[in-house]
Order: structure tokens, then sequence, then C-alpha cells
């Protein structure tokens, strides 16, 4: 269900976000769906050995011919002019990884045909290829630390599955046939097709590689991964890698970590726990192998905690047992004794370090979202991609303490720069239980304090996620008010990055808490800003936001009209043909042991009382949602003479990831709210 460009000086850059002054303001023009797939996608910084390169990705959008293209550029850690450093005129090129010694940067390119490993010299010239697999190849890329190997993974068909042989069999005869006896028969967007991922090892001067996880598992796993699911030992002999062994893995989350010979062999458990263990690093040393772990089996929100396994003492210790937050990402400093984090707190992601010898996490940063981090050799210099609600990432400089250095790319300036945006103005309210809950405004573009203006609710997914003054190339708050709307939106019961209690109070009670919480935090953003037109206010959600629309649309009439993207309409029907039933059975049980919660918290049980304008919004490839739940809502609406709209992407899944999809999902999103809303403000 579930997932900073100044337009004026250095110093707003590197400040807290604030508005475009007015003089600005009146030279920018309101963003469009164009502009936003004109942008160029800045990846995470990777710095080298040295500490005095970074290497990244940056992925544009060719807008007549819909592809995307990925090249590599690198950038002085101390700032500089960036250099395009690995291009093609044919296929992309992503996943840099800088050989330990720092002569070498490895890359997967598509330039002949499917992804392969290729390397490239640090200084430049001419890269060569290092594999020809006919699945192709897929990152992250790992060095050992001798320089000899690297770990990259791929697709096979494992030997002696059953499923796997008779699915290439069918695919052989040209049959489109699907046959299964277990659950777990697809995901996300595809159906399964007995491919399963697995983890190789590249000797980097031969070229041969290896499959060092074979079998019928996928490892990595493609659900409820990390950042990065395997990894190779200092020294080259061994591979840490993540697995789940459940026998329906679309009931459980139980990824684990795994040890194996860099040589092959059969593997061995590391991580005795039914719960999500992923992310596993060596320390530099050799020594340790750090992870990310939650406690609860089938909760695929837990807090994660960094956790230490000693390879001299298989003792397993968390470093992060008092942080009511999550661990993100994690790096590990090259003196092995300290590692740095990046976890979600509020509005923003904040930067940490803990001590391997253990004690409390020092927090680095604050009213920030980084997204990505490197720390240099000497812990002096940090690398991090920054982004906000008024720009996409860009790469920065930071000192140890947090304290911004310089600005590395410029990706966007000339784009931003045309643009009026706003940035996100946070207040707080009473909740549920009198519990303090956060939310936020973006006033529009060319705002005018004396007139009365439109509002747009928005309501986020997860239920288990949240709003937060990033940068989204989806739903862009500065986009969704472009034409002259205020967006509110809050972060209820259920929202991440406020403790785990405030995000577990959701679970099997999806119409209640998290419900009040919504409608008291719009009812304070109505009463508090004079500007905002409470008779012109509109609703926007997907997936779960998706879900509060139809509850919303079945117990309130409060607002004109209401947007639907990919939402559940009935929940009996949705545990039975979702492809990821831990969640289902997570928050609700089964339906034939929990009956009375499933009917409690089922909008089809108000269908009757629907009466507000809804657009309903779906991707026939979202098996996470299936498609039925969209063409219920839409049913049930029209039979009750209810206006409604029913917007269909055969090619889309759960999110809409084309951009000639994505300007027809913002054309239409513009279109059904001027229609009840109108376009402008009115005056007092």
């Amino acid at each position: 269900m579930r997932k900073l460009t100044s337009l004026l000086t250095l110093a707003l850059l590197l400040g807290a976000a604030t508005s475009t002054p007015v003089g600005a303001q009146a030279q920018q023009r309101p963003m469009t769906a164009r502009d936003l797939w004109s942008l160029g996608r800045v990846g995470d910084p990777v710095l080298s050995p040295d500490g005095k390169r970074v290497a990244y990705t940056v992925t544009r959008y060719d807008l007549n011919t819909f592809r995307s293209k990925t090249d590599i550029w690198t950038v002085p850690a101390a700032g500089g002019e960036p250099t395009l450093f690995v291009t093609s005129e044919k296929g992309s090129n992503n996943s840099p990884a800088w050989s330990p010694d720092g002569t070498q940067l490895a890359f997967i390119s598509s330039r002949g045909g499917s992804p392969q490993v290729y390397i490239i010299p640090a200084p430049g010239g001419e890269s060569k290829q290092l594999t020809n697999l006919d699945a192709g190849v897929s990152g992250p890329l790992a060095w050992a630390r001798n320089g000899t190997k690297l770990l990259f993974s791929s697709s096979v068909f494992p030997a002696g599955d059953s499923l796997a042989e008779r699915l290439k069999q069918l695919a052989a005869e040209k049959s489109a046939a699907k046959i299964y006896d277990e659950l777990g028969y697809r995901h996300w967007d595809e159906w399964e097709d007995g491919l399963r991922s697995h983890v190789f090892v590249l000797d980097v001067a031969t070229g041969a590689s290896s499959d060092v996880t074979p079998g019928a598992y996928d490892s990595p796993p493609i659900a409820l991964g990390g950042f990065s699911d395997y990894d190779i030992s200092p020294d080259g002999a061994e591979v840490a890698f993540v697995r789940n062994t459940d026998r329906q893995t679309m009931v459980g989350t139980g990824n684990d970590v795994w040890l194996v010979s860099a040589a092959g062999g059969e593997p061995q458990l590391l991580t005795d726990n039914d719960a999500n263990d992923v992310a596993p690093k060596y320390s530099p040393d050799g020594r340790y192998i750090a992870y990310l772990a939650m406690e609860r089996p089938g909760f695929e929100a837990d807090r994660a905690q960094l956790m230490l396994y000693d390879r001299t003492t298989n003792q397993h210790v968390s470093l992060t047992p008092d942080l009511d937050l999550t661990v993100d990402f994690f790096q590990w400093t090259p003196d092995s004794k300290t590692i740095w984090f990046l976890a979600a707190e509020r509005l923003h992601s904040n930067i940490y370090h803990v001590a391997v010898r253990g004690g409390p996490p020092v927090q680095v940063t604050d009213t920030v979202f980084y997204s990505g981090l490197a720390v240099a050799p000497d812990q002096k210099t940090l690398v991090v991609a920054r982004q906000s609600t008024t720009s996409p990432v860009e790469l920065f400089a930071l000192d140890a303490k947090g304290k911004p250095r310089a600005q590395l790319t410029h990706v966007n300036d000339q784009l931003l720069n045309q643009l009026a945006l706003q940035p996100v103005e946070p207040f707080w309210f009473e909740g549920a239980e009198g519990a303090k809950v956060q939310g936020f405004i973006v006033r529009p573009p060319n705002f005018d304090p004396a007139q009365k203006w439109p509002v747009l609710f928005l309501i986020h997914g997860g239920p288990q996620g949240a709003w937060q003054d990033s940068w989204s190339y989806r739903w862009n708050p500065n986009l969704f008010g472009a034409p002259g709307y205020v967006i509110v939106a809050i972060n209820p019961r259920g929202s991440t990055g406020y403790g785990q209690k405030f995000t577990d109070e959701i679970s099997g009670d999806w119409g209640g808490r998290v419900y009040t919480d919504l409608m008291n935090g719009l009812d304070h953003a109505l009463s508090v800003y004079p500007f905002l037109d409470k008779d012109r206010v509109a609703a926007a959600g997907g997936s779960y936001g998706g879900y509060m629309i139809n509850w919303i649309n079945g117990h309130t009439d409060r607002f004109v009209a209401l947007i639907n993207h990919d939402g559940i309409f009935d929940k009996r029907s949705m545990y039975g043909s979702t492809e990821e039933l831990w969640f289902e059975e997570w928050e609700f049980g089964k339906p034939w042991e929990n009956p009375e919660v499933f009917k409690k918290w089922n909008p089809a049980e108000s269908a009757g009382s629907m009466r507000t304008p809804t657009l309903v919004i779906h991707g026939m490839l979202d098996y996470r949602v299936p498609l039925e739940q969209a063409l219920m809502t839409f049913t049930t609406l029209r039979r009750q003479n209810v206006p409604a709209r029913l917007l269909v992407f055969p090619d889309e899944g759960h999110w809409v990831l084309k951009p000639q999809n994505a300007f027809v999902w913002w054309e239409t999103m513009h279109g059904w709210r001027a229609q009840y809303l109108g376009p402008k403000a009115a005056k007092e």
C-alpha cells in the first residue's frame, strides 16, 4: 500500500524553507506538468575513496519520445564544475561504484541492449564491458575492499524449481497461460514468471561471474528490501545477502540476513528473527556486519533499528534501542568506529551518527529533508542529497556538524528560477483523544491574502506514510496548487516520523482516530487561515488516501468534490485479490475470523450514503489495490446518479510513471477540480 534549489541566494538554499519574495515571484509562473517532467532527477552521492570526487546520476525525460536517459556525472567534493563522466548515445548508465583504490569506476549500462556491468578508468577514457548475462544485471554494485571482486544481482530460472520450469516451458510454447499452486502469484504490477533474483560474484580481472545464492528464492528479495540487500566482506571471502524463505512470501515479512562463501556453497542463517531484517553492510575492518531489523513479524511499518553483529563474539545488539524512529540508510566510517545514518522525523529526514561501542545516537541536522548521504574518509565532510517542497534533489557539502559548505550541483536552477514555488507552512492542532497532530499548507502562486482561495485537502497513502517537506514527481503540492488552490495536508494517526505508537494507532482503526485527526486538522486550518474558502473545499487521496476518500464520501458531505486514485472500496474483496496479504492480515486479520472489523471499516457498507461528485482513477496493472476496487466505486456512484468520472490507465500500476500518462492524469485532475472549485480565488 505503500515507499534545493534557491531562487535567490545560497544562504536561502541552505537555510529553512521560505517563500519567494513578492518581487521575484511576480516574474515567475505557475508550474505545469511538463515542467515537472522536464526537471533533471539527481541520484544519491557516491564519494571516491579519497573523498575528493562525487559520482552521481542525472535522469532526464525526452518529452517528444517519452523515453528517459540516465548519465553519470562527477563533481569535486569541495565544489566546482560538474563533469559528464559516463554517457552513451544508446541506453542509460547508472549504479556508479568507485573501486577501493579510486582508480576505476564500475557502473551498469544498457548501451548494448541489456544492462551489463562496465568499468572505466577514473581519469576518464574507454569503458570496458565485464558481463554478458542473458537476463542483464541489476545494482547496486558492491566492491570487495581488495578490488578483486564485484557483487551485482541478476534474474535466473533456478534449476530444480518446478514452478520456474513450468512457466519457462509455457513461455517457450508461446502460451500466455499461468499455473500456480501457492500464494505469491503476482507482485506489485507483474505476474510471477518463475525468474528469481540472485546475487552474483564477478571476478574483475577475468570477467567470470558465478551465482552464489542458487535456489528457488529471491535473493535479494523483491518485497520489503533495504537500500542494499547484499554486501561482500573486505577480504572478498564472504557474501552477506537477504532472503525470505517463507513458503508463502505474500503472507510473511520474514526477510533474513544470510552468509555464504564468495566461492559458493551452503548459506548460513545469520538473523533468527521472523520480522524483517535487511541491508547488511560489513565494517571496513571486517569485524562487524550492520543491518536493519524490525521486531514484529507481519508488520511492514514497524520501527527499523540499526543492528550490529560482531563476527568475533557472534553477538547481535541494537545501536538505536531508544530512538523512536526508523533508520532508513546508513554508512560506515573507514575506521569502523562510527555509523552515520538517516531517519525521518516529522516533515524532515535528519542525519545522525552513533558509535559502535554504544551510547545514544547524535543528531547532526534538523528541519531539512536529506535523502542521500556519503561521509568523507576524514569524517569532516558530508555529501548529501537534499530536497524540499520547492526543489527536487540537489547535492550539497556539509561539515561534520551539519553546517553548509557548498552546493555541488545546480541541475535544475534554470527551470526552477522560472517557477513560482511555495514552501510548506507547518501547523499543529489537537487530534483524536487530545493527540498533538501536525499539518501544513502550501499557498498558490501569485497569492493574495485579501482574496478567498479554494482548498484542496490532500490525504496520504500507506497508511503508514507521511507528507514531508520533500519533492514529489507524482503528488506534488505546488503542481496541485498551481491553478489557484491552497493545499492543506495532514499527517494523521498512522503517519511515520512521529514515534511508533502514533504509527501503530491506525491499525484496525482505519476510519476512527485517523478520520478525526483529518477532520480536526481541516477545521483548524479553516479557522486560522482567513483566506481559505470553507465553501469551496475538495479532497484527494491515493491508495489508503483513496480508501479515505471513499470513507469520507459515505460519512460527510462537507466536500464539493473528491478525487480517488487507486483507492479501496470493499475491504473483503480487497483481502482476496491483493498481492500483499501480510499487510491485510496485520491491519484486519482474516475476513472469516474477524468479520466485524472488516464490516466496521468497510467503505462499501456506507455506499448508499455516497453523494459527493468523485473522479475515480486507477491503473489496470495495480495488483496491490486491484482495478475492481475502482470499478465498484464508479458503478456505485453512477447507479445513484452521483456525478463521477472514471480514468483508467491500462499500462500503469499503483503509480502513474509514464510522462504521457502523467500529463493526462494532471489534466483530468485539474479539470475535475476546476469544475467544482473554480480555477481562481474569489474577492472578499
